[in-house]
C-alpha cells in the first residue's frame, strides 16, 4: 500500500470514528429525553441499540490492527492509529453510559420521583457538545482546542456535585425511595464519566500533534494540590 492509500484508510476509518461518535451524541441525548419524559418504550429502544455502537466500535478496531499488521505505520500515522484505538474504545465506554441511563428509565417506570431533571439535562448537553468538539479537534489535530475543552469539565463537576447533594437529601426525607433515588445517582456518575473521557480523547489529539503522552488536569485537581 502507498504512503497515499494509506492515509485514504486512515480518513475513512476517521470517519467511521465520527459517525460512531455520532451515535453515541444521541445515544446519550435520547436516553436523558426519556428519562425527561420517562418515555420507557424509547429507553428500551436506546438500550437495545447499543449493540450497534458495539459492532461499529468492533468494525473499527479491526480495521486499525490490520492497518498496524500490514503497514507497519511510522511516526505521524503511527500516532494517529494509536490514538484512534484508544478513542475507539472511549467511545463505545460512553455509549454503555447511555445504555445505563436508559436502563434506570426502564427500572424506574412510572415510580413517583423528583428528578433533578434540569441539572442532569445540562450535564448530558454539555458531555455530548465536549465530545463533539473534541471529536472535530481529532479530526483537525488542533492541540489549542484540546487543551481547552477539559476546563469545561469543572462545570460538569459542579452539577454533579449539586445532583448529588439533592438526591442524599431527597433519601433522608423519603427512604422508602431509597433504590429509586439511588438509580438517579447513577445517572449523574454516568454524565459525570463521560465528560472525564471527553477528556481522555483531547489527551489524544494532543499526543498525534506533539507526540508527548500527557494528562490534561482540571482546576479541581490543581487546587487539591
Amino acid at each position: 500500500m502507498t504512503r497515499e492509500n494509506l492515509s485514504r484508510q486512515i480518513h475513512h476509518i476517521q470517519d467511521e470514528i465520527l459517525l460512531l461518535g455520532s451515535m453515541v451524541e444521541q445515544a446519550m441525548l435520547s436516553a436523558i429525553d426519556c428519562l425527561k419524559r420517562r418515555d420507557i418504550k424509547t429507553a428500551q429502544e436506546v438500550y437495545d441499540g447499543d449493540h450497534l455502537i458495539n459492532e461499529k466500535r468492533f468494525a473499527i478496531e479491526n480495521a486499525i490492527l490490520i492497518l498496524f499488521a500490514t503497514q507497519q505505520p511510522m511516526a505521524h500515522d503511527l500516532r494517529i492509529l494509536a490514538a484512534m484505538l484508544e478513542i475507539n474504545t472511549e467511545l463505545e465506554r460512553m455509549g454503555d453510559y447511555a445504555k445505563g441511563v436508559a436502563k434506570v428509565v426502564i427500572k424506574l417506570g412510572d415510580t413517583q420521583l423528583d428528578i433533578p431533571i434540569k441539572e442532569l439535562n445540562r450535564m448530558a448537553e454539555m458531555a455530548v457538545g465536549m465530545l463533539h468538539r473534541a471529536l472535530s479537534a481529532f479530526i483537525s489535530e488542533n492541540v489549542n482546542q484540546s487543551t481547552l475543552i477539559p476546563r469545561e469539565d469543572d462545570e460538569v463537576d459542579r452539577l454533579y456535585n449539586t445532583v448529588y447533594h439533592d438526591l442524599v437529601n431527597k433519601m433522608i426525607d423519603k427512604p422508602e425511595l431509597i433504590d429509586y433515588t439511588n438509580l438517579l445517582m447513577w445517572v449523574a456518575h454516568n454524565l459525570e464519566r463521560m465528560a472525564d473521557r471527553v477528556t481522555n480523547i483531547c489527551e489524544r489529539t494532543i499526543f498525534i500533534g506533539t507526540g508527548e503522552l500527557m494528562e490534561i488536569s482540571s482546576s479541581d485537581d490543581e487546587d487539591a494540590e
